[in-house]
Parts: structure tokens; C-alpha cells; sequence
């Protein structure tokens, strides 16, 4: 399944999309000890394997809580998050 948490207002679209089979088939989770911000908690998905979200208090906050780490248009590096995680588990949408 993919999940998408954020928020779109008058500035933009503020998303990040997260594909819960690739997460819930990752043994480290390295998302959520990756993010400076804390704004990933583990869940239980539907088949009781542990999957990161977005926790609610941030999902309309993501502009500001990822500010830090979001790289210029036109960059290659990834995010500390991305980097955890398998390749395209975690996407963000700005």
C-alpha cells in the first residue's frame, strides 16, 4: 500500500509518500532514528509487521519540520530519511 501524509496550502504541496510493503519487509527502520525532526512512529500494518508514518502532530507541519533536511531543486543527495530506508520507500512530494 502507499501512503501519503502532508498537507497542500496556498504555498504548495507538502507530502511524503511512503510504500508500507518496503517498509514493513525492513528489518532497521532507519528512517525514524534518521530523521533530526522525530516526525516518523512505528505502526503495525495489516499484517502486523512494523511500518513507519508520519506521526499525526506533524503531518501539517512538514514544510517547516523538514526544512533542515530538503535539499535544493536540482540535487542528488538524499534525505537523512530516504537514506534509511530502501531506495524509493520514502518519497517526499516538494
Amino acid at each position: 500500500m502507499i501512503a501519503h501524509y502532508g498537507y497542500e496550502d496556498g504555498s504548495g504541496e507538502y507530502y511524503i509518500t511512503i510504500n508500507t510493503e518496503g517498509c514493513g519487509a525492513c528489518g532497521g527502520k532507519g528512517c525514524v532514528a534518521a530523521c533530526p525532526a522525530g516526525i516518523f512512529e512505528l505502526e503495525a500494518d495489516d499484517w502486523g509487521r512494523d511500518a513507519a508514518i508520519v506521526k499525526e502532530s506533524a503531518r501539517n507541519m512538514l514544510r517547516a519540520l523538514c526544512a533542515g533536511c530538503k535539499p535544493q531543486i536540482g540535487r542528488d543527495e538524499l534525505l537523512p530519511c530516504e537514506a534509511g530506508c530502501e531506495k524509493g520507500v520514502i518519497v517526499h512530494s516538494w
